[in-house]
Formats: C-alpha cells, structure tokens, sequence
C-alpha cells in the first residue's frame, strides 16, 4: 500500500492512499460471499450464486461498491497508524480511481497552539470613579421606592403608575398579550417599545384607546423591525407616586435604617464603588486574555467550530424555553443560515480562547488537585443555602467534577495571565518553560 501525506490549512491532513489490485481483488472475494448471502438470484439458493451470474445480476459496481465499503476503512485506519496520524473526526473520502483502488482522505487532527511572547503582554487598569450624578441616581431610585401610591381619577400624565390590559398585533396577528400589565411612566425610560408611553399619556381609566407605533427597520426584534404596531390599551387604574424628601427622616427609613442622609450617602457611593470595581476586574480580565491570543498561532480543524456551534445552538434554545429551533428562529426573528454564522464566529473565539488558556496552563505547570475541586463544591454548596445538598448531588458525580475541574483550571490559569499582564510576576517556573512555544494540545471543550 502507498500512502502520501500532505499537511493542509485548518489543522488538516489529507492522504493520498493505493491499495495494490491483490487487496481489492481478496475485498472482491468476501464481497461477492456478503452479497450471495443476502441476494435471492433466480435460479439458485442464496449463498450459492457463482461469481459471474451474481455480478450479472447485481452489476459489478455493485459488487465493487460493496468491497470499497469494507476495504477504504481498513486501509484508512492503518495508513493513520502508519503514519503516525492523530486524527480527531472521521476523514472526508473522495475515490481518485476504484481498479486500482486510490483514494484521498482529508482528516482533522489534534489542534496546533504557539503562545508566542505571551510573557510579555501587559494591560493597563482603568481608573474607578463614582460620580456624584451616580449617587444622585441611586437616591432618586430609592425615592421612588419609598415612594406612596395614591390612586387618581384624572388622565394618565407622566410620572405616574398605571394598570392596563395591554393587545399589540402586527399584519393581524396578535405579538403582545397581557391582562393588569403593571409599569411606570418615566420620562427617557421605554416601556414596550419606543413611543408607547408617549401615545399613552392622557388616557383615561375605564376607557380603551388604540393607536398605532411605526418601529424602525433597525428594530432590535428583527420579526417586528420596519412594522407597525397596532396598540389596544385598557386602563384599569391611575396612580400617582408621590416621593419622600431627600432627607435625614428619608434615610431612617431606608433598609436597616441610617443616621442621616450623608450616611445614606456614603453607603450607596461605597456600594457603587464596589460594584464598579468587580465590573473593571472583569472587563481588565477578559482584556487580559484577549491580548494573549492575540500574540498567540491557533489553528484548528473546522470540525471542531460547528460542534462548537451546534452546542451553542442547543443552550441558546435550552435557555430561551422555545423548546425547539423553529420556535427560537421566531422569537429572534432571524434565518436557521444567519444564525449558525452568527453561532461559528462566537464558536471559533471560544474555542482559540479554551486552546490558548490550556496551552498557558500546560506552559505555566498550572494544576487543580482532589482538594481544590472538594473546596471549590463546599464553596458552592455553601452560598446555595437550603440546596447545598443538592449542589453536592450535582457535582459529587463524576461529570460534575470534571466540569468543576475545568471552571477551576480556567480561573486559576486566569489568575496568573493578569499577574504576569499586571507586570507582577516575572519568571515561569523552571520546569514549564522548557515546554513554552509550539505544540499540539487537544481542545478542552
């Protein structure tokens, strides 16, 4: 057998493979005892139709195709093996010629990673600032918390709460139902969509209104965008919210209570600062990671993008409760086509994120013991409250633990990108980098 190798783009290998006509004839031979066996010719019990009258019957390219069926495989699988081969899915087969047999099989194999001068990336952490407009904001929201809802008879104004059965269709059929819909007029706050609040200001309760809302062809429900909405409003009921002044008794009444308005305050910029903090850690991580593969030569088979993608696929309509495709392609108003392009672009960035942060992790002689995966599920467990026990079920079982495992091997190889992007740490240990540079790693996805 002769076997010709030629490494293609895409972490793909195609082999160019000749079977000598002694093989393929042996193939013909247990071809033509498959095929007796299972073929009534008239004339002869099956299993003892001679040779020539079965391919007389059948056609010998029937007979041949039934040979190439259990002969491309074998020579497949031992020209891999002989070739030292990693292959990851199974090959593309085109037949070049069938007597002699050659044939061409393109196969995926393990993809390739070269970090690059990952050491040498550095990121620069944005400045966190709470503005006083920020604090003002969150003690307006707190007003209208507190605020006391006092039923009224007058017209719908701005500002006010109300209660409503609410019908929009579009072309006749019905997109929104809801009976005692409850929301608030604000000013610059959209409810539904743009300009329902506006056409709704001066209804009356008791009284049905109709109008109609023109959506842009920019409309993010791509299903809707460009249409126009036909509304059917019912007011059940008015409410005017009228809000507490900002002062010291305003802060005593506020959650635990506080001393006074400046300490209601500090509390609420504290909060802020806080929260802002934990979003630019985020933000500086994700830029961290970004700027190693950016340094960093992936390559990897197509295969690999729309397993990726199908997975995708399923969580999106898992997530969404549409139950199955069709439904989801309804509620986000978008094409199966558009779709899966949108699902192989986000796939090929996780997974040339996933094949850089393993490369890193095997560079760096990161590691997650038994130890660190029980801490972790304790962890778990313990904010779940009331379902610690089954937080425990979960990822005691072999499967939860090894995606444990992953989540842990993933934050820590994270961890040490943003020490190294901050300009902390220097060096990689002794015995990892040895091994930095180009090899081939298998996707942890």
């Amino acid at each position: 057998m002769k076997v010709s190798t030629e490494r293609i783009p895409e972490s793909q290998v195609v082999l160019e493979i000749e079977v000598e006509l002694e093989r393929l004839e042996r193939s013909l031979d247990r071809a033509y005892r498959r095929l007796s066996q299972k073929t009534q010719v008239p004339g002869f019990r099956k299993g003892k139709t001679p040779r020539h009258m079965l391919e007389r019957y059948l056609g010998r390219d029937a007979v041949v195709q039934e040979a190439l069926g259990m002969l491309i495989p074998e020579a497949y699988n031992q020209a891999i093996g002989e070739e030292n081969i990693d292959a990851v899915a199974y090959p593309d087969i085109e037949v070049v010629q069938q007597e002699p047999l050659i044939f061409r099989a393109t196969v995926a194999v393990r993809p390739s990673v070269d970090l690059g001068n990952y050491r040498e990336v550095r990121v620069e952490r944005e400045p966190v600032t709470v503005s006083e407009e920020r604090v003002n904001e969150k003690l307006e929201e707190l007003r209208y918390r507190y605020a006391i809802l006092e039923p009224m008879d007058r017209p719908l104004q701005m500002g006010d709460r109300v209660r409503a059965d609410v019908r929009v269709s579009v072309d006749g059929r019905e997109v929104f139902s809801e009976d005692d819909a409850e929301f608030r007029l604000r000013q610059g706050v959209p409810v539904l969509m743009p300009g329902f609040v506006e056409e709704l200001l001066g209804s009356e309760k008791g009284i049905e209104r109709q109008f109609s809302i023109d959506l842009a062809p920019d409309y993010p429900q791509q299903a809707l965008a460009g249409k126009t909405c036909l509304c059917t409003v019912l007011v059940r009921e008015i409410k005017e919210e009228k809000l507490p002044e900002l002062d010291d008794a305003f802060a005593a009444d506020v959650g635990e209570g506080f001393p006074s308005l400046e300490a209601l305050r500090e509390r609420l910029e504290s909060d802020l600062r806080q929260s802002a903090e934990q979003e630019a850690e985020a933000r500086y991580r994700d830029k961290v990671v970004d700027g190693v593969v950016a340094v960093a030569s992936v390559e990897f088979p197509p295969v690999l993008v729309e397993r990726e993608a199908e997975q995708l696929l399923r969580e999106r309509v898992s997530s969404s409760g549409a139950g199955d495709i069709e439904r989801y392609l309804k509620q986000v108003g978008k094409s199966e086509e558009d779709l899966r392009q949108e699902l192989r672009l986000q796939a090929g960035e996780r997974i040339q994120g996933s094949l850089v942060l393993g490369k890193v992790a095997e560079a760096e002689a990161i590691s997650v013991g038994e130890e660190d995966v029980d801490a972790e599920m304790e962890r778990l467990a313990a904010s779940s409250g009331p379902r610690g026990d089954e937080v425990r079920k979960v990822f005691g079982s072999a499967g939860g633990r090894e995606a444990l495992e992953r989540s842990l091997l993933t934050r820590k190889t994270v961890d040490r990108l943003v020490v190294i992007a901050s300009g902390e740490e220097a060096s990689p240990p002794a015995e990892a980098a040895e091994e930095v540079g180009k090899s081939e790693v298998v996707s942890k996805e």
